[in-house]
């Protein structure tokens, strides 16, 4: 009983936090859900989308409730990895400083590292961050420094090319959830954005999200503990295991697309980390729900975030991706017989 107890007290504030996040954002319902799963499964976030959609907007909210310490960091091809590290500067006695950067700065009370325009960013930068991401420490000043509550926030743009660069197939494997924002759809939505001037003031609109409103430093270990809380049962199990090796060998699955030959479609991909992640993603959804055990809806819910930018395909088809990634997914879900 005390555990159900501390479940739904737990449930109460994430459902708090997602309530403020959604009055700051306009219709992003779905991708705001999608960041309070990865925010309580630890994971860490990509968004993706069009400029001006509200990609910077909706993870400093989140970031925002979650409390900690908190580093903004731009993407720039200028940037080097030490940067992160430390910075460097001439002091007001004319003497060169070095001074812990953005990493380094709060220690391990650290919460969120936001990156702006990950793709702006060099693929050195993009190494050190596979660690920062991956381990959750970094080598600097002759000792290594560990960051246990740190989650990294990223977006980046897909309409500029010029002077950006892909993130590699391991950085883009280590982010949790990798979520679209795209404006919204409705005519009045699209009113309260362009008419109403609450929107019109970013940094008042993530103000008005309380601050700390989730502890972070008790997140890695509630986190654990709904993980075990949260039952997947066999028949559940044989489910994923069977998307997963659609995801794979999407030819034997009796998967078909148009204009696409399954048989040379996948390079790579489909990860035990990633297909792992997954239930992760499953189980937080189905806590959210107020149900102790994974049902099929729940690895739906997430499978596309979890599982989409961790598949690779041949060159021929990497070009074509946005177009063919949600057809392959959507194949998956109508191919493989749900319990």
């Amino acid at each position: 009983m005390q555990g159900d107890s501390r479940l739904a007290d737990w449930r109460a504030r994430a459902l708090r936090l997602e309530e403020q996040v959604n009055s700051v954002m306009v219709s992003q319902a779905y991708a705001v859900r999608r960041m309070l799963i990865a925010v309580f499964a630890r994971g860490h976030v990509l968004l993706e989308g069009d400029v001006g959609v509200g990609k910077t907007t909706l993870l400093r909210a989140m970031a925002r409730g979650l409390g900690g310490g908190y580093e903004r960091l731009e993407g720039t091809v200028d940037l080097m990895p030490s940067d992160l590290a430390y910075h460097t500067y001439i002091d007001e006695d004319g003497k060169p400083r070095v001074e812990p950067g953005p990493v380094l700065r709060h220690g391990e009370s650290l919460a969120t590292f936001f990156f702006n325009e990950i793709n702006r960013a060099r693929p050195q930068v993009h190494s050190l961050l596979l660690r920062l991401m991956a381990e959750r420490s970094m080598n600097a000043f002759n000792r290594e420094h560990h960051f246990p509550h740190l989650l990294v926030f990223a977006d980046r743009n897909r309409v500029e090319r010029e002077e950006t660069f892909e993130l590699p197939a391991a950085a883009r494997d280590r982010f949790f959830m990798e979520i679209g924002i795209a404006a919204p759809e409705t005519r009045e939505a699209r009113r309260a954005l362009m008419f109403d001037p609450k929107f019109h003031d970013a940094d008042a609109l993530i103000e008005s999200v309380d601050e700390g409103l989730v502890d972070y430093t008790a997140l890695n270990a509630f986190a654990s503990e709904l993980q075990n809380a949260i039952s997947v049962s066999e028949t559940l199990q044989n489910y994923a295991l069977d998307l997963w090796q659609a995801m794979r060998d999407p030819a034997a699955a009796g998967i078909q697309l148009d204009d696409v030959d399954v048989n040379t479609l996948i390079a790579g991909g489909g990860s035990p980390r990633g297909m792992s992640m997954m239930i992760r993603a499953a189980r937080v959804n189905a806590w959210l729900a107020e149900r102790d055990m994974v049902v099929p809806e729940d690895i739906r819910a997430v499978f596309a975030e979890t599982a989409g930018h961790r598949l690779f395909f041949n060159p021929i088809y990497e070009l074509r991706r946005d177009e063919i990634i949600g057809r392959l997914l959507d194949a998956a879900l109508a191919r493989i017989a749900a319990p």
